[in-house]
């Protein structure tokens, strides 16, 4: 395990990437952690606003209870903040806030108040600062993502196929566009660290297909890559069967099921990793407590499935599966864009 010590290095690498977020001497920034947040990360937070001569303070709140049938992991839908009224309005007066958090806000139902106020929000994913380090985020990174996200908005269909046996028929007009590079500059913008990624949060009844997950495939709920071939059917938004008699298939299976909940069987995002720093073999060397699986949302060329909450198809729910898938070729209205798990033209 890597030593959870303060570094020089690492408190200007949190101040370099506050300074692209806009942060200067004078404003107003809340670093917000709750009491099960990494240590680490809230201290280096709170050393390079300071150093960038911020008036900085915390928003500090006791991990809640959990209430949940099963393990939750990398939802981003923190729910520290429910009905903490002094809170939230302390947040959304800021002009940015370092969100801590274990879980992240980008889901939570308290962000859109935060962001009305003016804040700038970068949730800094629970991660060691050993990973955050090589993911340091520049301006290169968000021209590829804005590229990507704008051939999501000119589209209405995505398609995505692999050796492995994967086909998939996306429509995706009318769909929730994103991007996020590692950093924000505009206030009432939320971004999270590590970044490099486009996705969309398809309208109901937009997906059909069949995704094969391959050896070397990961599950980030679990932090685990896949080991086996899982087939799963996928019918109008919802996976109606996980075939594979492997322990990845049978893992899928009891985590789907234990939410009792059909709309964690359902589509919440679909997308593509966009940063060429990001590898999607170092999970392997970490200790599972040091990552988050973020780098593994971003590698480049990755296509992204994900299952659960999705806001645009009016559906809530826990039950979260990340999944991200390597070899894919993506087309959108027939141009490729990712090629074999390689990213082509303008965005490469």
């Amino acid at each position: 395990m890597i030593a959870d010590r303060i570094e020089a290095k690492w408190i200007d690498l949190f101040a370099d990437v506050f300074a692209r977020c806009k942060v200067s001497a004078g404003d107003l920034c809340a670093v917000l952690s709750e009491s099960q947040s990494r240590e680490l990360n809230v201290s280096l937070a709170e050393l390079a606003l300071l150093r960038l001569g911020a008036r900085a303070f915390h928003v500090v709140v006791p991990t809640p209870r959990q209430a949940a049938p099963v393990p939750i992991r990398s939802t981003g839908a923190s729910n520290v903040l429910h009905d903490l009224g002094a809170a939230i309005n302390a947040l959304a007066s800021c002009t940015f806030v370092a969100d801590c958090t274990v879980e992240g806000l980008m889901h939570a139902p308290e962000l859109p108040q935060i962001l009305k106020g003016g804040a700038r929000v970068l949730y800094i994913s629970d991660e060691h600062p050993d990973v955050l380090e090589r993911l340091a985020p520049s301006p290169s990174d968000q021209q590829r993502v804005k590229a990507g996200m704008r051939r999501l908005r000119e589209a209405k269909r995505m398609e995505v196929s692999s050796a492995a046996g994967t086909r998939l028929d996306i429509r995706i007009d009318g769909a929730r566009v994103g991007g996020v590079w590692g950093y924000t500059e505009r206030p009432g913008t939320l971004s999270h660290w590590p970044g490099g990624l486009c996705l969309c949060f398809p309208r109901t009844g937009a997906v059909d297909g069949t995704l094969v997950l391959a050896p070397g495939d990961l599950n980030l709920t679990f932090k685990r890559y896949i080991e086996s071939h899982v087939t799963l059917r996928i019918a109008s938004d919802y996976v109606t069967a996980i075939e594979g008699t492997s322990l990845d298939a049978e893992l899928m299976r009891e985590y789907f099921a234990a939410w009792g909940d059909r709309e964690a069987y359902a589509v919440s995002h679909v997308g593509w990793g966009m940063n060429p720093r990001a590898r999607w073999e170092a999970m392997v060397m970490y200790d599972r407590r040091d990552v988050n699986g973020t780098e593994q949302r971003a590698f480049a060329g990755n296509f992204l499935y994900s299952t659960g909450a999705n806001e645009v198809a009016g559906r809530y729910t826990l039950g979260h599966y990340d999944l991200p898938l390597r070899h894919c070729t993506i087309r959108l209205d027939g141009a490729t864009i990712v090629e074999d798990g390689q990213l082509r033209g303008e965005l490469a």
